[in-house]
C-alpha cells in the first residue's frame, strides 16, 4: 500500500497542463504549460514565444533570496528557460523508483540475517513504523514545497531499506505456524495481502491524484505506522509460544521429530500456563545451546535456492515494472486520466490473488512448485505479448486481459516467495535446524528484488523508444525464469515416475 502510490502520482507529477483550466490566482504566464507539473519532474513542456531578458538585479531575485520557483513566478518567466534539459522526465521518475529498489534488494541480504538473531516481533514493528514515517515524508514534500529531486531519492532510499525488515520476518512468522501439507494453499491466499496493499495504495492515491497529491503517500503511510502498533501488541512468532504444536515441517523424515516436539510440548512444562519467554526457555527439547542461525552460504547450498533466486529475479522484473509502471502506460496509451488509470491498474492485482491462490492449490496437489511456475510463466508470454496489442481496444478487452496477466505473471512470484521460500527455509537438509526461515526468504526474495530494481529502471530506458519495445523486454525476462527451472522441472517430473512406479507395484502385490 506504501509503494503502490509512486505509479499513481507519476502521472500527475508531470503532465500537459494546457489541456486543464489554470486557476484564477495562478501567478504563471500565461504561455507557460507547465505550470502543474511538480518540478524536478514536469518541465517537459511547450517553450515561451521568446527567452525573457533578466536584469542582473532580477537575476538575483530569481536565483537568490526568493528562491527559483518564486522568482520565476514573480517575474513571469517561463520555467523551460531555466530547466532547458528537463525532457528526460522518465529517467528522473525511473531515478526515484530505482532509488527505493535497490536499497531494498541490498538490504534484503543483510535483513534475514538479523531477522534469525533478533525478536520478529519487535523487528517487524520498528520497520513497519519507520516505513510509514518515510512513506508519509514522500507526501509531506508537497506540503513543504520542496522541488530538490536529492530530497525524493533520499527518501526513498530510507524507505527502500527499512521494508527490507518485512518480508523475510512475515514469512519466518507464517511459516512457523504451517506445516507443508497445505502450506501452498494456505500461504496463497495470505500472500493475497500483497496486492489487496497494491489496490489499496492505488485507490487511496487517486482521491487525491489530481488536487493534494502529497495525501496519497501521507494516508498510507499513517495506516502502515498504525498497523506496525497492532503487530507489536498482537503478533505472536511461534505456536509453543501459546502452547500450540509446532507444525509437520516434512513428510516423513521429519515425522518423527514433530511427533517428539509434540509429545514434550504435551508432557513438559510448556504445558504450563506461563509467559511466552518463559515457554519458549522451557520448550526446546534438549537442556543444551539452540541451534545456531545459519550462515548465508550455507543457506545458499540448500538444494533449490539459487534456482529458484534466479527465477524470482526474472519473475519481479516482470511483476514490479506493471507495477511502477502500469498506470502510465494505460494512461499514455488507453488515454485516460490518472485516476481512471491508477484504479484500472488494480485489476492486475485481482488477477494476481486469483493467481497466487490457484498456484498454491495446484502446487499443493502434484507437489511440483517449480513445474506450476515453469507453466504459468510460459502461459503468461503470449498474454503479455496480446495485452500489448488488443488490450486497449475497448474496456471488456483491457479488463480481461488485465487479471489474465496478473494472475499469470504474479502467481509463480507469489508461490516462490512464500510456500517455496518456507519449503526451502525448513528443508530436511537442515536436520530440524529452524534458524534459517529468514535467511532462506530474504536470499530468494534480495534476488528477485535486483530484478525488481531493473525492471522499472530499463522500463524508464526504454519506454521514449515505444512501449512495444517494454513489452518484448518483459517476455524475454519471463522466458529466461522458466528455463532457470528446467532441472527443477526434470526433478520433479523424475520424482512423479517414481512414485506412479510404486503405485503400480503396490496394486500388483
Amino acid at each position: 500500500m506504501s509503494r503502490k502510490p509512486i505509479s499513481v502520482v507519476k502521472s500527475r507529477l508531470h503532465q500537459n497542463c494546457s489541456e486543464l483550466v489554470k486557476p484564477v490566482n495562478d501567478s504563471h504566464s500565461l504561455n507557460d504549460t507547465t505550470w502543474c507539473d511538480w518540478a524536478p519532474f514536469g518541465r517537459n513542456g511547450a517553450r515561451c514565444s521568446s527567452p525573457p531578458v533578466i536584469s542582473p538585479p532580477q537575476e538575483e531575485v530569481v536565483w537568490g533570496q526568493k528562491g527559483l520557483l518564486a522568482g520565476a513566478a514573480k517575474h513571469q518567466l517561463c520555467l523551460s528557460h531555466l530547466f532547458p534539459d528537463k525532457n528526460n522526465y522518465k529517467e528522473l521518475l525511473g531515478a526515484v523508483d530505482n532509488a527505493f529498489l535497490v536499497a531494498y534488494a541490498i538490504g534484503m541480504f543483510i535483513s534475514g540475517i538479523f531477522g534469525e538473531r533478533l525478536p520478529l516481533r519487535y523487528y517487524l514493528s520498528a520497520g513497519m513504523l519507520l516505513s510509514g514515517l518515510f512513506t508519509s515524508l514522500f507526501g509531506l514534500g508537497y506540503f513543504w514545497n520542496i522541488h530538490m529531486l536529492w530530497y525524493f531519492v533520499l527518501i526513498q532510499i530510507c524507505n527502500g531499506l527499512v521494508q527490507t525488515t518485512g518480508w523475510p520476518s512475515v514469512v519466518t512468522c507464517v511459516g512457523n505456524w504451517f506445516g507443508k501439507g497445505k502450506r501452498g494453499l494456505i500461504m496463497g491466499i495470505w500472500n493475497s495481502h500483497t496486492s489487496v496493499g497494491n489496490i489499496l495504495g492505488s485507490l487511496i492515491a487517486g482521491v487525491w491524484v489530481n488536487e493534494q497529491w502529497g495525501l496519497s503517500f501521507v494516508v498510507p503511510g499513517a495506516v502502515t505506522a498504525a498497523m506496525g502498533v497492532i503487530t507489536f501488541l498482537f503478533l505472536i512468532e511461534y505456536p509453543e509460544d501459546v502452547d500450540c504444536t509446532a507444525p509437520q515441517h516434512h513428510t516423513s523424515d521429519g515425522l518423527e521429530q514433530n511427533q517428539d516436539n509434540a509429545e514434550d510440548l504435551g508432557n513438559g512444562p510448556c504445558t504450563n500456563k506461563e509467559s511466552s519467554l518463559e515457554s519458549a526457555a522451557r520448550c526446546s527439547k534438549e537442556p543444551s545451546v539452540q541451534p545456531a542461525a545459519i550462515s548465508f552460504l550455507g543457506a545458499l547450498r540448500i538444494p533449490g535456492v539459487v534456482e529458484f533466486s534466479l527465477c524470482l529475479l526474472f519473475a519481479k522484473l516482470v511483476s514490479y515494472t506493471f507495477l511502477y509502471w502500469l498506470p502510465l502506460y494505460i494512461f499514455n496509451v488507453a488515454h485516460f486520466s490518472a485516476k481512471q488509470a491508477g484504479d484500472l491498474s488494480t485489476l492486475f492485482d485481482v488477477g494476481g490473488i486469483m493467481g497466487g491462490i490457484m498456484a498454491g492449490l495446484i502446487s499443493d496437489y502434484t507437489n511440483g512448485r517449480a513445474t506450476t511456475c515453469c507453466i504459468m510463466l510460459i502461459l503468461a508470454a503470449p498474454m503479455m505479448f496480446l495485452y500489448n496489442y488488443i488490450g486497449q481496444n475497448g474496456i471488456t478487452n483491457s479488463i480481461v486481459m488485465l487479471i489474465i496477466c496478473g494472475a499469470l505473471v504474479n502467481g509463480p512470484y507469489a508461490l516462490i516467495t512464500t510456500a517455496v521460500s518456507a519449503d526451502l527455509g525448513t528443508h530436511q537438509s537442515l536436520k530440524g535446524n529452524a534458524k534459517a526461515l529468514s535467511t532462506v526468504t530474504a536470499i530468494i526474495d534480495g534476488t528477485g528484488s535486483i530484478g525488481a530494481a531493473l525492471g522499472p529502471l530499463l522500463a524508464g530506458l526504454i519506454s521514449p523508444t515505444g512501449w512495444n519495445n517494454v513489452f518484448y523486454m518483459l517476455i524475454s525476462a519471463d522466458i529466461l525464469a522458466c528455463l532457470l527451472l528446467c532441472r527443477l522441472v526434470y526433478k520433479e517430473i523424475i520424482a512423479w515416475k517414481s512414485s506412479l512406479s510404486r503405485d503400480r507395484g503396490y496394486k500388483e502385490i
